[in-house]
């Protein structure tokens, strides 16, 4: 009788341990979901608090007017709000890109894919990751200091700020973007492609050209659309260098004209506006207009790159279907409020298309007339040769052009490293005196944008990879996350100003930064965390199931060891991005110098990046502590960039053990 007792009370026991654990489940499946929906409302919010600005704009300048009118001059006794010269500005600055990127990278890309060794191979590799990691400001320093004044000699100009120089730093810093999704396409053509060429004797350089190349078009095509949309959305590197002239070039092919971008247009004016003024509202028009395109951009790379995944594996991977982004879903819901949109990216498609036609009709004719002239004639062994002269003269390009920036930039900035530059605070407007407080104000924001964004984002990867299938909601989740991600930087700026400093009454803060900051890099933490996770064998998932765990003890104590390393490395990167933002930041947090540390979350501060904007911009006088702000800069993120590099390949090498 004792032993039935017994036996009665560990069988309720047992059941009494089981419930407790399925509410657990439960309790920790609904948290995680709430982290995964966080993505689409913040775009929702973005959306939403950008068009309660923008739309008093659209009615009392009216939305053709404001689109293409021709003269935009706020300041003025009459003011006008004509922002065609402004995305033409833009369009003009982008296309000059990636006249400038697309070549190199799609070289770059096939030479380290297809002819480096594996020794070479790990050296470019991590040189053009640094490449991606310098922060958009020191370009600027840089192509303000260096570049500007190069034009300026060589064409003899008044000033070298102007359209080419806007193009060519914009299309170094789009080289990353478009050398890695590149490699990627060209890395996955299949390996049996490359044998039957060979094998039917097709030379190395016929193999690549007319097998490997075409089958990767698609991939090559998403890398290019995505370097535009670095490009686009790009703010700091573009207004130091383009003279910000809301004019158009005359002649429209005038590359030495000064320029002035959508970005451009919201980093110099936010900052100055009268809240609630109709200057203030069309300045939230020109930032739904500038999200539209952005947006239109990134959603067609990802949907080329989506197609080429389904392609490629079949629509699964790990034994799970691959991403299916519904985008017509989410038109559907816009489309009631958003009608007026597409007459608006008509219009702008129409003048890409027909600058892009121009551009690309001159290059046709130039490379038909050489082809016919005497490439076609040569055979397919000189043939190789000479293509592959190209393609080693182009990563040269890229690694010199690599080599220039960080040289200047060290050689110059090391004779300003000094104890009391590191630990002094900054006298005379930055001209002497030291950097601590942007220093510890730069921690101070990574940080905080981290301890936001890391529980989120690693939540929200956890609920869409362990405990969703591929349904609407989770197509609806991934597309927002998408579309974070694709967000041009100061669009989250402007975003935190509206809601953080201005609605939610935070103030320009230290608090208001660090979140504006971790919605800015929530994206990253959830694909690079998704991915790791999804690296993790499905075995491991069942055998801990088949021993009596419940999910989420699957999760916490088999799932998430193995993929530790890939989520550290995400979170380095988040890190390295987050201390390199300056637009962010710019309407948040940052004042420009103090002689205090923040005695709280609410006092604003000093960061690095912003700080060098304002001495290079502002400050005559100040090259020195110029050059030593942006070597310190540049040493913080390059040393968080490098960490995740070692640990990647550490991950890789153990993985290949």
């Amino acid at each position: 009788m004792v032993n039935g007792i017994m036996k009665n009370f560990n069988v309720e026991g047992e059941k009494s341990l089981y419930n407790s654990r399925c509410i657990s489940d439960l309790v920790i499946r609904g948290i995680l979901f709430a982290a995964a929906v966080f993505g689409v409302l913040t775009v929702f919010f973005i959306l939403l608090f950008l068009l309660k600005d923008g739309m008093p704009a659209f009615t009392s300048i009216g939305l053709y007017d404001f689109l293409f009118g021709q003269v935009w001059n706020p300041a003025g006794v009459n003011p006008a709000y004509g922002t065609f010269p402004l995305w033409v500005g833009t369009i003009l600055v982008t296309l000059g890109a990636m006249v400038i990127a697309a070549p190199l990278g799609i070289a770059g890309a096939i030479y380290i894919s297809e002819i480096a060794s594996y020794r070479v191979r790990s050296i470019i590799k991590p040189a053009v990751e640094l490449l991606a990691g310098i922060p958009s400001v020191v370009y600027g320093f840089f192509g303000l200091v260096i570049l500007t004044d190069w034009l300026r000699v060589t064409f003899d100009i008044p000033s070298g700020e102007c359209w080419l120089a806007g193009s060519i730093l914009l299309g170094i810093m789009a080289l990353p973007t478009i050398i890695s999704v590149s490699e990627d396409a060209i890395s996955a053509v299949p390996a049996s492609y490359r044998q039957g060429s060979l094998g039917l004797g097709a030379t190395h350089w016929q193999t690549i050209s007319r097998i490997i190349t075409p089958a990767a078009l698609s991939g090559i095509t998403a890398a290019i659309i995505l370097g535009m949309g670095r490009a686009v959305g790009e703010t700091m590197a573009v207004m130091m260098v383009t003279g910000n002239a809301a004019i158009i070039p005359d002649p429209i092919y005038n590359i030495l004209s000064p320029v002035r971008t959508l970005t451009g247009t919201l980093g110099i004016e936010m900052g100055e506006v009268a809240v609630g003024s109709e200057h203030y509202h069309a300045l939230f028009g020109v930032a739904v207009l500038l999200l539209a395109i952005t947006l239109v951009v990134n959603i067609s790379a990802q949907h080329i790159i989506k197609k080429i995944r389904e392609k490629g594996t079949g629509a699964k991977k790990n034994g799970r279907k691959m991403i299916h982004i519904e985008f017509p879903v989410i038109k559907k819901h816009l489309h009631d409020s958003m009608k007026w949109l597409k007459y608006t990216l008509a219009g702008l498609l129409i003048v890409f298309l027909l600058y892009t036609s121009i551009i690309a009709g001159i290059a046709a004719v130039a490379l038909v007339s050489l082809w016919y002239g005497y490439i076609k004639n040569l055979d397919p062994k000189k043939m190789q040769k000479l293509a592959f002269s190209l393609l080693y003269v182009s990563i040269g390009i890229i690694l010199v052009v690599l080599a220039i920036i960080l040289f200047d930039i060290i050689s110059k900035g090391l004779p300003a490293l000094s104890w009391e530059f590191l630990t002094g605070y900054p006298r005379d407007l930055g001209r002497e005196g030291g950097i601590f407080p942007a220093i510890v104000g730069t921690l101070y924001l990574v940080g905080g944008a981290i301890l936001f964004a890391l529980p989120i984002g690693v939540g929200a990867a956890i609920y869409l990879v362990e405990y969703t299938g591929e349904g609407r909601l989770t197509s609806i989740i991934r597309s927002g996350v998408d579309l974070l991600n694709g967000t041009p930087s100061i669009v989250f700026g402007l975003f935190g100003f509206a809601f953080l400093v201005l609605f939610v009454d935070f103030g320009v803060c230290l608090l208001s930064g660090m979140i504006t900051l971790g919605l800015m890099v929530l994206p990253t933490i959830i694909r690079t965390t998704e991915e790791a996770l999804k690296s993790v064998p499905d075995s491991l998932r069942h055998g801990s199931l088949a021993l009596g765990a419940t999910k989420w003890q699957t999760i916490r104590k088999v799932v998430l060891s193995p993929a530790a390393p890939g989520i550290i490395t995400g979170t380095i990167l988040s890190i390295g991005r987050a201390a390199g933002e300056t637009a962010p930041i710019m309407f948040t947090a940052v004042v420009f110098t103090t002689r205090f540390l923040p005695g709280s979350v609410f006092d604003p501060i000093m960061a690095l990046p912003y700080h060098l904007f304002i001495l290079s911009t502002n400050v005559p006088g100040a090259s020195t502590n110029q050059y030593g702000t942006a070597l310190v800069l540049l040493i913080l993120v390059m040393a968080v960039y490098s960490i995740a590099i070692l640990i990647r390949n550490h991950y890789h090498k153990s993985l290949r053990w």
